[in-house]
């Protein structure tokens, strides 16, 4: 147990360190500046899944955590293990972050007004914002769920995931900043309020329930659809009637 949160913490260290760091040296602004975020972030994933993968299944993700609680695949200890240390992983991502730039106002975090305002000039709802979070979360845990399902998918499942991830940053940069990701959230947030930037730090709550209602959504629907696959691949032939 100790070595998989071990794994965790350093899992989403590195995520915090190459994600945000990314974002914030190219500002995610200008079509570049998105498709070099969400590479980064789906990069990093690709190379922690072979990296601690087999030591902790590289959540390293608090809501992907919560679906594997959901569908009963790690117990409420480990998962409370898992989550402390991908938070902690992600504090001190953020803190090299704001060493690398020399700053803590903005160390990447996720804010739903800030990044509306900026690309269309209009100020959003809040609930659009956790709507995008709930449906971006639910999207990437399914494909999850998918491809770890079956064990001959081990040799690419890392790739898919880290593709998964980069597809839902495209889209949810513009909205979000997109996080699909609580521990990646909380911890830039909570930085850059000691740097003085509140914003982040005023909508964590989007990004904690959006992700955790997505994830959860997710792992229900998987659950229910793999039932209803396993009870017909179960269901014994009929034996063809005599004439």
């Amino acid at each position: 147990m100790l070595k998989k949160c071990i794994a965790e913490c350093i899992g989403t260290f590195v995520l915090v360190v190459f994600g945000c760091g990314v974002a914030v040296a190219t500002g995610c602004t200008g079509n570049d500046g998105i498709v070099a975020t969400a590479l980064a972030f789906g990069l990093v994933i690709v190379a922690m899944a072979y990296s601690i993968g087999n030591i902790s299944g590289c959540h390293i993700n608090p809501a992907v955590s919560t679906a594997m609680l959901v569908s009963g695949k790690m117990t409420v200890k480990e998962y409370v293990g898992y989550v402390l240390s991908q938070i902690l992983g992600a504090l001190a991502g953020a803190a090299v972050v704001g060493l690398f730039f020399g700053s803590f106002e903005n160390l990447g975090g996720n804010a739903v007004q800030e990044t509306l305002i900026n690309a269309y000039g209009s100020t959003p709802s809040l609930f659009v914002g956790l709507v995008v979070e709930i449906v971006l979360t639910f999207a990437f845990v399914l494909a999850i769920l998918g491809v770890t399902s079956k064990t001959e998918n081990k040799a690419v499942t890392g790739v898919v995931i880290g593709l998964a991830l980069t597809l839902v940053h495209l889209l949810g940069i513009r909205l979000t900043g997109t996080s699909v990701n609580p521990a990646r959230s909380i911890g830039p947030a909570l930085l850059q309020m000691i740097g003085g930037n509140f914003t982040a730090i005023s909508q964590i709550w989007i990004f904690i329930v959006g992700p955790i209602l997505g994830a959860v959504l997710a792992a229900v629907l998987y659950k229910f659809l793999e039932g209803k696959k396993q009870e017909k691949t179960e269901q014994p032939e009929q034996p063809a009637e005599k004439e």
